[in-house]
């Protein structure tokens, strides 16, 4: 795991999200808002975060727009990427480059 990343991931858990982290393994994981769980980790290669997420669907409206603020947040801060920036490299993965 590159520790960077590693690093990266958890402090930027800590930061966007008022919740308790639980360890197992190499993953990370929260319940905050509209998520039930946010489970992170790092890929094999170490520049990879992997990033699973189930929702709440009785959550309501405000609850929901700001998780998914803390989420964008969060994704921003780990990965150095915009979401626009994080869309085009995940294009380019689909495509197979």
């Amino acid at each position: 795991m590159t520790s960077d990343l590693g690093s990266r991931m958890v402090d930027a858990l800590r930061e966007c999200f008022d919740a308790e982290i639980r360890t197992t393994g190499d993953h990370h994981q929260i319940s905050y808002g509209a998520l039930k769980l946010l489970d992170v980790s790092v890929g094999k290669t170490g520049k990879t975060l992997i990033v699973h997420t189930e929702s709440d669907a009785g959550s309501s409206d405000e609850v929901i727009l700001d998780t998914n603020r803390r989420f964008r947040r969060y994704l921003d801060i780990t990965t150095g990427y915009s979401t626009k920036e994080r869309l085009k490299k995940a294009k380019k993965v689909g495509e197979g480059d």
